[in-house]
């Protein structure tokens, strides 16, 4: 999964928090992992302490397969990540 967010300054430090628990930090605000079903869920869940609004936005790109996704990083070399399921 991709997750970006867009949220007010003063939410910035709670959704961070929130998102490193879940994901790897790529870059400014876009993160990315596996995730399973009950931890997208419960990722869900705790946004909603976070009381995020109108003007906030958080999107979740899913990827069906590995196989069907292809990423590749220029200009700047990427970090290896080991991703444990």
């Amino acid at each position: 999964m991709i997750i970006v967010y867009d949220v007010k300054t003063k939410k910035n430090p709670k959704i961070l928090k929130l998102l490193r628990k879940y994901c790897f930090h790529v870059q400014e605000s876009v993160f990315e992992g596996e995730l399973t079903v009950k931890q997208l869920n419960d990722f869900k869940l705790e946004t909603k302490n976070i009381g995020l609004d109108n003007e906030d936005s958080i999107i979740i790109y899913s990827v069906a397969s590995r196989k069907n996704i292809k990423k590749e990083s220029i200009y700047k070399p990427e970090k290896e990540y080991i991703i444990l399921g």
